[in-house]
Parts: C-alpha cells; structure tokens; sequence
C-alpha cells in the first residue's frame, strides 16, 4: 500500500465512544451477576471488537449462515462477552440473554458454542483452537473459491471472503498455535487476519514468569505479514482507534499472506484499581471496583445493564449495512448462477451435505481370498470416490505413504512453488500436507467443517491420536462430519515397536461422547464403512486401519456369510453357527482379530460346539440400533461369549456379560514381526477358542 492508497480517516463518533464504553460496562455487570467469567479481557478488546463488527466484517446479523459472510472466531474464548454484547448489538441475543451469561439455560454460556448461541462460528476455550480453526476456515475458502469460481479475477468472487480471529496471550502460548501458524504462513492465506491481545497478562498474572519471546518476530518467521499497534506508548494509555483501524486496512489489502495485529493493551481499563492485574483476568471486578469503574465512563453506578436508546439506535445500524451488503452481492451471485449452473448445483448439494446420485457404485469391492490391508482398501476407495466427490478433501500429518490418503493423480492444497517431485498441485488442489503436526490437523479439520460446504479428511497413525485428541472432543462436541483415517492400529504393525503401538487408543477414543469409531475386518468391511461414513454427515468419525494384510471373506450368496452392506448396523451377524443352531457361545470381534474369531468357530465346530461369529465394527453404530434388533445379534439367551480386540478390555465387559470372556492385551507391546506378537501375546484362534471353552463352564456352573 502507498501513501496515497493509506485508510481513509475513521469516522469515530462520540456515539462509537459510548458504544464502547457501554461494552465495558455490560461486561461488568454481568460478570458480577454470574460471579465470573473474565471481564478483564472483554474491558480491554471492546473497541477491537467493536471497530470489527461494526465497520470491517461483512455479515447480515438477519442471516447469520450466509454463504459470503466473514468469518468471526474468538479464539480467546474465556473472554466470550467480548462476542455475546457484539451479538446483542447485532440484534442476535437480547439484554436477558446478557443478564442470564453463565447460568443454566441460556444462550451465553461461560464459552461460546456452536450451533447453541446464534452468531458463534465455533466452540472455543481450550486456547489455541479457534486459532486452528480459523486457518481451516481460511483454507476451506480458498477451496470453496477453488471449485466454484476458480477464474474470477482476485478480490471479484461472490465467494471471496475473510477470517477474523482474535487471540490471546494464552493463544500464542499454547502448542498448536505454532503449528497451525505454521502452516498457515507456508499456505500463504492471506484472507485471514488475527488480532493478538497482547495485554501480557494471564491467571498467574504477568505472563513474564513464563513468556519472553518476541512474538512478531515469531510470525514474521512463519511468513505472515505483522504489524504492531502500541496502546501504551506513553506514560498515558491511548486507544488510538484510528491506527487500529488503519492496521486492519493494511491487512486486508495483503492477500499473499496472512496477517497478525498485535495490539498492546491494559486488561481491565480504565477500572482504577483491577486494571493490568491477572485477578482481572478470571475474576469478577466487586462492586466497588465496578461502581469506580462506571463512575470514570460516566455511567450511573446504581443501575445495571443499561443501554441508551441512542445508543442502542447507533449500533443496530448493522442490520442495515449488513442488510445493504448481502444484496449487493445477491446480484453477483445471480449472475454467477446463471453463468454456471453445474457449479451451482454442486454448490446446493454441498450446503446440504448431500451426495450425487449414483456415488455409491464407484465403491470398489474386493476379491474374496486376497488378502488386503485395510488401510490398503481405505486408499482404494478414496481414489475411488474422488472423481465424484469433489467436495472430499483431506491427507495426512506427513504419512501420507503409510495411511494411503492421496488419491490417484490428484493435485496438492499449495501454493504452485511449493510443489515436489512427488507432490504437485497448486492454489486450488485437493491433497492437504499438514505435516508433522497431528494436533493442528485436528484443529484445522474442524475449521474447514465448521465452514461449510467440503467434508475433510486427516490421518496418522492411531497411537497419535493422542496427539490431536482435544481437537477430536471438540469435533465430537460440535457433531461436525469431520473423518479421521487412523492406520496401524493395533501390536499389528509389528517392528516399530510399543512406542507406535496402540493399546488404551480405542477404549480411549470410544470413551468421548459423539465419536464414532470404525474398525473394519477386512477390506469389503472397510468399503462399506466409508460409504456409511459418508451417509451419516453429523458427527465425527474414526476408522481404525491395520498395517498388516488380511483375509477378504467370501461374502457371495451360500457362503454362509453376510455381505458387508450390514456394517451400516455397527455389529451384525457375520457367521453363524454351523447349520444355523441356536448358539451354544458367541464370538465378537474388531479388525484384524476377526479372521481369528472365524477360524475358532472352526475349531469349536469341530468339538460340537456351536459358535456365532459377530462383527462388531462400529460399537456406536450398534448402539444406535433397537433393542430387539441388538437381541437377534446378541441373545440375552447366550450367556456365553468371547470378545477379542487388541487392546484393552475396558469397552467389551458389557457385551461380554457376567459369564464370558475378553482376549485382550492389557500391556504395552513390543518390537517383532506381527506374527510372533500376536503368537506370543495370545491373539490367536486357539486362545479365542479356548475362551469361548471357559466361558462355558462359567455358565454351566
């Protein structure tokens, strides 16, 4: 930007003023009527956030959904009335709505909520997240952009947009903001700009005792485009609204980089005596501090959660300019609707998360006999699908080879010079590379879901699952249709040894409430799993892969074995007992042990007994059945039963019953060939066998 393109004066009114200062003293108030909930902050970003909604964003408060709006994250979720008053001036909440923050029931809760309170992009409060998510916003849009209007001149889309995130000094501390703005400067977004309240305070007060980097510097590295905004620069604290505001205009006119304002302010001004104190930060003011505080704004200090009517009159403008703006940029949708109407109806199916006839007949099926790993098969049908699923993007935290994530001849999510002899692929591609950063994957995931229109994919290995876990709960909280392919799954992997070995991961993963967890048995389960995956578009969904080949079942009519259209149902009958008896044990299997479930119903079979074979691929799913479906599967009749997974027995106890039996593996692993681990640690058809033989005496007594 020159001198003669430098922002254009603001027009900073004293009604903005006492706009502002009403934000100050809603905060207050219903802090001290919650008894907390991080007034400080709220204090301190009211002209930030103001200046934000009430002259920079582009959004319709009378369509909070709509397609071209900026996005708003407030990473920096303890400080959620900073939002909720931006929300209330907007029209979208009411005063009561204010008067009832934190408390059962309402639409503020301590942290802002997606889908809860209208206006909130996200959940946000673990720090760091909505960080992550604004990139994936970012980076969901350039996508969007990518396929629907891929020639438009720059700045010229009804579909070009930005992301606005605010973050804090807990942000910037936590891990994942490195990675994700990491990533995001190596992306090159410039259609996101973050503020970073730098007011360096935290719970434990000056965040001295543990923060000293420079954190400009810091972003300048990652490749973003930084600048400074000095509240504080004298022995008298300014907000000088005007360079706030001149520094977003810089931001916004830098669309090859994403932008970081740092704003360096007082938590809690202008209150005499809480102002700069970490107990600011979590803590409600007391009434003295506010009465001293109100009595500075030249508010009454007897009377609560007032808004003037002038004021309230100034700031529901929004809902006109909002209004103005939507159908200003109707006609330029129009036009691009007419001028492309297959795009517009892949744009129609997207919104709607619904899926293009005829998808389901590209789902390749696999040879019965061949054996295949499942991750394997997961690849094959990603490749499969992406021809017709445009919308299907995803790859891997930097072990794309061994997830088998990149679909054939698919171009990569880069900027073009950043393209390798392996992986080539430009602006608009459809292969992400998160690199070694499973966390940000998470983080990032949520971000392109919670935007709209794509469904995302990520993998790793699922030991490091538990490197991206919080990002996970999140997902599961939001019920967003975010899919995780988490291969290796089991001492199956072999050599690598127990440090890539899960054991606690699946009891662990199944343990968050919303997630769903799919674990085929071989690679026709494995298809079948992703076309329900796919069908069911509302909450997340792992699927746990081996490493190792395994046996493809003959599935064909007289085999005796059910087909794979009935994992839809999450555990189903896969083989029964030998001419269809009554089972005299059941044997319940996940995975790769499912092979070793068949072969000791032929042993058993071989001894008189009679055994069931169920595939239990998705405990959820099961779950989600009725009663007197569950019961043909499992018959409370049958008391004997075995339950084999490899890992731990935590989730298998209520499906095993007071007489059954769990082979399990309830220890780290070690390194070997996954043939001897499974000999030496009893993951075989003779040991299932010999459980299903124990569990029968438990119930003959």
């Amino acid at each position: 930007m020159t001198s003669s393109d430098a922002p254009a004066p603001l027009d900073w009114t004293d009604l903005d003023k006492r706009a502002v200062d009403t934000i100050r003293a809603l905060a207050m108030d219903a802090v001290e009527k919650s008894g907390n909930g991080h007034p400080g902050t709220a204090m301190s970003l009211a002209p930030a956030a103001y200046l934000l909604f009430q002259r920079l964003m582009r959004y319709d408060p009378a369509d909070p959904d709509w397609i071209a709006r900026d996005r708003f994250v407030l990473s920096a979720g303890h400080t959620s009335l900073t939002l909720y008053i931006q929300l209330f001036f907007a029209g979208l909440l009411d005063l009561e709505d204010l008067k009832h923050f934190r408390k059962w029931g309402s639409r503020t809760p301590g942290h802002p909520e997606h889908g809860h309170t209208p206006g909130v992009e996200t959940t946000t409060g673990p720090l760091g997240q909505g960080l992550g998510n604004a990139v994936g916003m970012a980076m969901a849009a350039r996508r969007e952009r990518g396929l629907l209007d891929p020639d438009a001149p720059a700045g010229q889309s009804p579909f070009d947009h930005r992301i606005y995130t605010i973050v804090s000094d807990g942000d910037i501390e936590e891990g994942i903001s490195h990675e994700v703005s990491a990533l995001a400067g190596h992306q090159k977004l410039g259609n996101l700009v973050a503020l970073y309240d730098e007011n360096k305070i935290s719970i434990e007060d000056d965040t001295t005792i543990a923060l000293s980097e420079n954190v400009a510097e810091r972003y300048e590295a990652y490749g973003w485009h930084v600048q400074t905004v000095e509240w504080k620069r004298t022995e008298e604290y300014v907000e000088d609204v005007q360079a706030l505001y001149d520094a977003y205009e810089k931001a916004i006119a830098e669309t090859d980089r994403p932008s970081l304002i740092v704003l360096r302010t007082i938590i809690a001004w202008p209150a005499p005596h809480a102002q700069n104190t970490g107990k600011a930060h979590g803590a409600a003011l007391g009434a003295d501090e506010v009465a001293a505080t109100k009595r500075i704004l030249g508010f009454d200090p007897d009377k609560t959660f007032v808004v003037e009517d002038e004021v309230l009159e100034h700031v529901r403008k929004v809902r006109e300019r909002g209004g103005q703006a939507h159908r200003d940029w109707t006609g330029a949708f129009s036009a691009w609707r007419t001028e492309n109407p297959e795009r517009a109806q892949l744009l129609d199916r997207m919104r709607e998360r619904r899926l293009p006839e005829g998808w389901t007949d590209r789902i390749p099926t696999f040879e019965a006999g061949k054996a295949v790993a499942t991750r394997k098969a997961s690849g094959a049908v990603i490749s499969a699908l992406a021809p017709v699923l445009p919308e299907l993007w995803g790859g891997s935290a930097d072990l794309a080879e061994s997830n088998n994530t990149t679909p054939v001849g698919e171009p990569s999510f880069i900027p073009p010079e950043y393209s390798t002899k392996e992986f080539a692929g430009d602006w608009y591609g459809r292969v992400l590379h998160f690199g070694i950063r499973e966390h940000g994957m998470g983080a990032i995931l949520n971000g392109i879901a919670l935007h709209g229109g794509t469904r995302p994919y990520g993998a790793t290995f699922l030991v490091f699952s538990d490197y991206m876990r919080p990002s996970v709960r999140l997902a599961a909280l939001m019920q967003l249709p975010v899919l995780y392919v988490w291969t290796h799954d089991s001492i199956g992997l072999g050599e690598d040894g127990p440090t890539h070995q899960p054991i606690e991961h699946l009891a662990s993963l199944r343990a968050i409430p919303g997630l769903e967890i799919i674990r085929p048995g071989d690679a026709n389960e494995t298809a079948a799993a992703w076309k329900f995956a796919l069908s069911r578009p509302d909450r997340p969904k792992g699927f746990a892969l081996s490493r190792q080949n395994l046996p493809t079942f003959d599935r064909s009519e007289g085999s005796g074995f059910a087909p794979a259209s009935e994992v839809g149902r999450g555990g189903y009958v896969l083989v029964d007992a030998p001419g269809d008896a009554v089972p005299d044990v059941i044997l319940i299997a996940t995975g790769s042990e499912l092979q070793m479930a068949v072969a000791a119903r032929e042993q058993l079979a071989e001894e008189g007994v009679a055994a069931r074979v169920v595939s239990m691929p998705c405990v959820e799913w099961f779950d989600a059945q009725d009663q007197s479906y569950r019961d043909t599967v499992l018959p409370p009749t049958v008391r004997a039963r075995v339950c084999v997974e490899a890992g731990i027995a935590q989730p298998w106890y209520r499906f095993a019953g007071d007489a059954g039996r769990i082979v399990s593996i309830e220890h780290f692993g070690a390194s070997a060939d996954y043939q001897t681990l499974f000999e030496e640690f009893g993951f075989t058809a003779g040991t299932v066998a010999q459980a299903a033989r124990e569990s029968l005496e438990a119930v003959r007594g």
